[in-house]
């Protein structure tokens, strides 16, 4: 396969927020997680330090929370201040102690260096609860709210910028749904309090591709949003954890901008892609396991609908698979980057996140090398780029019985805005083969691939198991047609003249 770049015609440049994640109030993500005082590696704020380091190294642009569906019955007045109230999650039925609260995670974004970003309860919240949270955060001294975050020991406001109204509220099973009709209402006067509370916010709403749903939503409230909220996970695996194989899940990299078209059309049909942007903020391949949980007929046992959710953290079930689908949804994201300003990883921490955590330290998952590798050495300004002779393989989709056939190489052509140099994201779906790729482009210097790839398609990172880390390979000084053969199922970046 020829490789075409184009470095003269710019694509844009991509947000950085792009590499966003997102952290949420069920099974051991916060507690035990991320927030776990009275362990040795925990800060005096109760921080998992061995975490906050891995975040840190993958710069965290974003981090959005606390739900997901635990935000639709959650009341963040219950977890701020000297008194914390408990309360009984009714979308996880399970006691939080809100111990861990608006401050505490402001604080750990502080600490991060990122973006707080916040989801409302549009659940069995109101709109005045969601600007009075905005009043906590971002007033000056101006109101009960503000007074009460200052007498909490918070002088200066917490300046969050970036404020979602509700989450997944069109699903059924969420707290709290809401008919279009009512949920273009609802975002519309929510809006409009947080807009009058502090207009330099930015605000998302919940959204999905349902042309009904998003034309009511974007005609009542579209003047007030900034962005739009859209959620996938391709392996629904909610009620079990029977995950899909390596050969389905190459069939639904032919699906990671699915999403992205449909909205864009929207946008584009209604005037408003200059005004809003797609956030993509949550988005991973598996669905997390939480069976009974999601459904009319509830678990009556805690062996029915709460134990499951260890199923999760069998570290030997996140594999090249998820990595190659990761790379394959960055760099679509990449490729839209003049309507998908915002993507959130779901999630960071345990769960079917990148960070899995255990009382004496963490585990890198294969996903946690892919956003590193995109983080640290890709560039940020998009380029043209196409291939000639792009080989190709047939993938059965087991989840739809049907037979796919997908390119087996997917590229993400790159340069940076603040140094010399192209990076080229080369992800290789086949399982077993290397490809070989001519690259035809102009560039000069040394030339360095950077890559995972396992031994097979079901290497994995445990506890004192590291199957999958980058390694470096040095291709030489490029000239144009160089070949390069790239690895069979792999992720990787190769920089030219980047020092």
């Amino acid at each position: 396969m020829i490789l075409h770049v184009n470095r003269k015609r710019r694509l844009g440049q991509r947000n950085p927020m792009i590499y966003g994640h997102f952290i949420e109030h069920f099974h051991r993500q916060i507690y035990g997680g991320i927030y776990d005082p009275g362990n040795p590696l925990s800060d005096e704020d109760g921080l998992r330090t061995d975490v906050l380091d891995a975040m840190r190294h993958i710069r965290v642009p974003v981090l959005r929370w606390p739900g997901g569906c635990f935000v639709s019955s959650y009341h963040w007045k219950d977890a701020v201040g000297e008194k914390r109230t408990p309360f009984f999650d009714k979308a996880w039925r399970v006691e939080d102690p809100n111990t861990f609260g608006t401050d505490e995670y402001v604080n750990m974004c502080r600490k991060l260096g990122c973006e707080p970003y916040i989801c409302t309860n549009a659940g069995t919240g109101t709109a005045e609860e969601m600007s009075d949270w905005v009043e906590y955060c971002n007033l000056e001294n101006e109101g009960q709210y503000a007074r009460w975050r200052i007498a909490n020991g918070y002088e200066k406001p917490h300046r969050v910028k970036y404020w979602s109204v509700g989450n997944e509220n069109y699903g059924a099973w969420e707290i709290g749904a809401k008919s279009a009709q009512e949920w273009g209402r609802l975002v519309a006067e929510a809006s409009k309090m947080i807009k009058h509370v502090d207009p330099e916010t930015e605000l998302t709403a919940a959204a999905l591709t349902d042309l009904d749903w998003n034309i009511n939503l974007l005609r009542m409230s579209g003047q007030f949003l900034d962005w739009i909220s859209i959620h996938r996970y391709w392996d629904d695996v909610h009620e079990h954890n029977d995950l899909a194989d390596y050969e389905t899940v190459m069939a639904f990299t032919n699906h990671t901008g699915d999403s992205i078209r449909q909205v864009r059309g929207l946008l584009e049909a209604m005037g408003l892609e200059k005004k809003i942007k797609i956030a993509f903020d949550e988005w991973n391949l598996r669905g997390w396991c939480h069976p009974k949980a999601h459904t009319v007929s509830q678990g009556v046992t805690k062996e029915d609908y709460l134990y499951p959710r260890d199923l999760n953290d069998d570290n030997s079930k996140y594999t090249m698979a998820d990595a190659v689908f990761s790379a394959c949804f960055l760099n679509e994201c990449n490729r839209n980057c003049d309507i998908v300003g915002m993507a959130n990883f779901a999630p960071i921490v345990n769960t079917r996140g990148c960070i899995y955590t255990y009382k004496e330290g963490i585990v890198l998952r294969s996903t946690y090398h892919v956003f590193d590798l995109y983080v640290n050495y890709l560039g940020d300004v998009i380029l043209d780029a196409w291939s000639e002779g792009m080989k190709s393989m047939e993938a059965r989709n087991s989840a739809s019985g049907q037979t796919e056939t997908t390119e087996l190489i997917d590229v993400l052509a790159t340069e940076f805005s603040d140094r010399e140099g192209a990076a080229l994201a080369v992800v290789n779906k086949h399982p077993g083969e290397a490809q070989e790729v001519t690259l035809d482009l102009e560039a000069e210097g040394v030339a360095v691939l950077y890559y995972i790839a396992g031994s097979s398609t079901e290497s994995y990172n445990d506890v004192d198991r590291e199957e999958v880390r980058i390694q470096r390979e040095d291709l030489g000084v490029y000239t144009p047609g160089m070949k390069v053969s790239v690895k069979p199922h792999s992720v990787g970046v190769i920089q030219i003249g980047v020092k």
